[in-house]
């Protein structure tokens, strides 16, 4: 073992979470909680993690799951292509590898959604294959101990870190090494003002030397972020025994797909009421029926990584019954049978500060 090796394993000993993925040698669990914590923090996905090993405990019940459940319980967490991908990738392993995690690096790359970091955190992890873990917090590190101001989006920034981490990685014990190294840069080489003087390797980091840790790591390029502004069309009928409320099923190519939402007519810009019931979209699935607007709601916006979304939604009462006008994607359902389907988090924050839908 070499030296940082050995300083950053006895720094984890000492300092570690105790978390349950930790506990355990089991794949599945490993490439679980891999799969939930990218882009999520532990304290939220914790909970994830532990409703989908209490639904779904091996990867043979995560297989005969439908998308819509699987959806549906990564609810709020984001990017759901994540949760797409667990349950093809739970089927593949079913399909073609006898139920069992492959425990070969090129193997478990050949899953969906399993890139370079997961299969080396699955890998070293449950099957000790000498193959280091490069994610934010590694990288991190990596960057301001040894110095590298290559821009980590660059090719060469992207291979230094890469040969940094397998040259540094103990291949006696890689699983134990990988989690140091990444709970050391979530717990003390933290993005933002991270406590130099009591890191352990304050004597031989160079940003620290060189007052260079709050520019490294460095990056070339800045996130474009586009702007959407979406109109939502609550519409409800009542019959006298049952509320009915139109949904709609978002397809491929955008965002939150196979999740649900209302119907929608999206805008350039912040768009007054009236324009958007005489546009030809509005008329072409209301079909000229009677309604009643009943609320409208104020502005909610919605950050995602390269999106930023202004919503508002307008509740429509309707007069007469949908019948078999509904279309392009929309479907009628019970509304007090909303809570089973998946909803995108925007959705579901702007329902629970509502009372009723209104109908």
């Amino acid at each position: 073992m070499n030296e940082f090796s050995h300083k950053i394993t006895v720094w984890y000993k000492q300092n570690h979470r105790s978390l349950p993925w930790r506990e355990t040698a089991d794949p599945y669990a490993i490439w679980l909680s891999e799969v939930i914590l990218q882009q999520t923090r532990v304290d939220q996905g914790m909970a994830y993690y532990q409703r989908f090993l209490s639904q779904w405990p091996d990867v043979l019940s995560l297989s005969q799951a439908s998308e819509q459940e699987v959806l549906k319980l990564w609810q709020g967490l984001g990017y759901y292509s994540r949760a797409r991908n667990l349950l093809i990738t739970a089927k593949m392993i079913v399909n073609n590898f006898d139920g069992a995690f492959p425990a070969d690096y090129k193997q478990l790359l050949r899953l969906k959604g399993v890139g370079k970091y997961t299969a080396a955190a699955v890998g070293s992890i449950a099957f000790g294959l000498p193959n280091a873990v490069v994610d934010g917090n590694v990288t991190r590190v990596l960057s301001r101990v040894f110095g590298v101001q290559e821009a980590i989006d660059s090719a060469d920034g992207i291979k230094k870190i890469e040969s940094l981490a397998n040259e540094l990685l103990d291949k006696e014990n890689p699983g134990q090494h990988n989690q140091a190294l990444m709970e050391f840069g979530a717990l003390q080489c933290v993005p933002s003002s991270p406590d130099c003087n009591a890191c352990i390797f304050s004597d031989i980091c160079i940003a620290n030397m060189q007052g260079l840790v709050s520019s490294i790591p460095f990056k070339q390029k800045k996130i474009k972020t586009s702007v959407r502004h979406f109109n939502y069309f609550i519409c409800t009928y009542n019959n006298g025994v049952t509320c009915e409320l139109v949904i709609r099923h978002r397809s491929a190519s955008d965002i939150w797909e196979g999740l649900y939402d209302f119907p929608l007519i999206e805008t350039k810009e912040e768009t007054c009421f009236l324009d958007l019931i005489n546009s030809s979209e509005f008329l072409d699935w209301t079909k000229n029926k009677k309604y009643t607007l009943s609320k409208v709601s104020g502005i909610y916006k919605h950050q995602l990584t390269h999106q930023t979304l202004y919503a508002r939604f307008f509740h429509l009462r309707f007069e007469d019954p949908f019948g078999d006008d509904i279309k392009n994607g929309l479907s009628l359902i019970c509304e007090n049978r909303l809570g089973e389907y998946p909803l995108p988090r925007l959705i579901d924050r702007y329902l629970q500060n509502i009372d009723s839908l209104d109908c």
